[in-house]
């Protein structure tokens, strides 16, 4: 298995052993111990849905905050889409630029003009390989990683491109190189993220083999800097906006799909959603004619990403309106030169699901579980730490729980030890 940093990560001193998370969680990774979340690295793909479950606050992603600005000598900022979004009554993304130029960074590129440069390089891959149709968005890393935990027969589907973050990063830090003459190491690259998976595709960079970001800032940490720098630039903002709807729409979901100008497309949104796609996708469920399938973990797309501070369904509209007289699309290929798009390192399944090393022993442990599971009362009440009757017999198997953890069980359990003290104390 290969070596995997998450994001998510638990306050132990704030998790009071609740079981919101372990039934919320879409990979079955947290499991609850000694009256505390335990979340396992590898099953996690960072989709966020603990942190919004959790009523105690006991969840959090790692990020980098903006004090690390220090650290450079040049530094730009990558807002992301869905920043955009987050405000009340933006009428000029301008604006929202500006101000991030004003609270420590030399120069803002917008992700969402990378964006369109993505959707022009998706437009000509999905016509150049048929044979792979449907493709896979690989835009929101949480679904690139549940493909590769969950479903290994769909590998080879996942659209081979970097995301527009990646591009951003790219593009920005040679920009930076050419106008101030620094070296590459001496601009530091700010990714201004709306969700824990995007602060994992930095560490554990998708398809390629070093990111282009040097530091990810979440969007809920630096909104109330930005709140108050916005004013002052309402009457005279610089004009730093360089992309349009098609580049602002990926904040959306639907938006990476209206980019490829196709109707053989689909789109779908929250995680058990996306599961529930690409489960009926590996059962050969779609038409064939099918080109493409944008998937987000989150729901309503980056909008509804746990690092953001709007409610997404109000960001959503907040997006429709900015978009409503911006040019269908403004950041063209030709306009910035050479750049790199194709994953230059090949996404692989991770067998983190896998009982054993080979097929008799896994098959055996399989079909213990499944013994088990009929033995267990088949509640899925969560009350042992696991999220289901059949993932306590997985553990129970494992090694890592025993068959009394289940209350149910152990009411049983204690209940015959009784009676057999009983029988034993008439008998004396």
């Amino acid at each position: 298995m290969d070596h995997y940093g998450n994001s998510v990560y638990l306050i132990e001193n704030l998790c009071k052993g609740c079981t919101n998370c372990i039934n919320r969680c879409p990979t079955q990774a947290i499991r609850v111990r000694n009256n505390k979340a335990v979340i396992t690295p590898g099953r996690c793909v960072d989709c966020g849905e603990c942190i919004r479950i959790c009523p105690h606050h006991a969840k959090k992603a790692k990020r980098d905050f903006i004090d690390a600005t220090d650290k450079y000598k040049y530094t730009v900022a990558l807002p992301a889409p869905s920043l955009c979004a987050q405000f009340n009554n933006l009428e000029d993304i301008n604006i929202l630029l500006t101000a991030i130029k004003s609270i420590g960074f030399d120069d803002v590129f917008e992700v969402s003009a990378a964006a369109e440069i993505v959707s022009e390089e998706s437009r000509k891959y999905i016509a150049a390989h048929k044979d792979k149709w449907p493709l896979i968005s690989t835009a929101c890393p949480t679904v690139v990683r549940l493909v590769q935990v969950r479903f290994p027969n769909l590998c080879d589907n996942l659209l081979p491109l970097i995301t527009p973050a990646e591009l951003a990063g790219e593009l920005a830090r040679k920009q930076a190189v050419e106008k101030t003459g620094y070296k590459p190491e001496e601009i530091g690259i700010f990714f201004l993220s709306p969700c824990a998976s995007k602060v994992t595709s930095v560490k554990n960079p998708i398809g390629m083999e070093k990111s282009n970001i040097d530091e990810v800032l979440a969007i809920k940490d630096i909104y109330p800097i930005l709140l108050s720098e916005l004013p002052k630039f309402v009457e005279q903002p610089e004009d730093l906006s360089r992309s349009g709807k098609i580049g602002l729409s990926w904040g959306i979901t639907g938006g990476e799909v209206g980019g490829l100008l196709s109707d053989a497309c689909v789109a779908a949104d929250g995680i058990e959603n996306v599961i529930h796609v690409l489960e009926d996708l590996e059962d050969d469920k779609f038409s064939q004619n099918l080109e493409f399938i944008e998937l987000n973990a989150c729901n309503g797309g980056c909008v509804g990403g746990v690092m953001n501070v709007e409610n997404p369904f109000a960001a959503k509209a907040k997006m429709q309106h900015l978009r409503k007289y911006l040019p269908v699309a403004a950041a063209r290929s030709d306009k910035y030169g050479e750049y790199h798009v194709d994953w230059t390192s090949e996404v692989k399944y991770q067998p983190v699901f896998e009982l054993a090393d080979n097929l008799k022993e896994s098959m055996e442990k399989m079909n213990r579980i499944e013994e088990l599971t009929k033995e267990l009362p088949g509640l899925d009440c969560g009350c042992c730490g696991a999220p289901t009757c059949k993932a306590h017999a997985e553990d129970i198997v494992k090694g890592i729980a025993r068959k009394q953890d289940c209350i149910h069980v152990l009411r049983e359990y204690i209940h015959k030890l009784s009676e057999d003290i009983a029988e034993l104390s008439e008998g004396i």
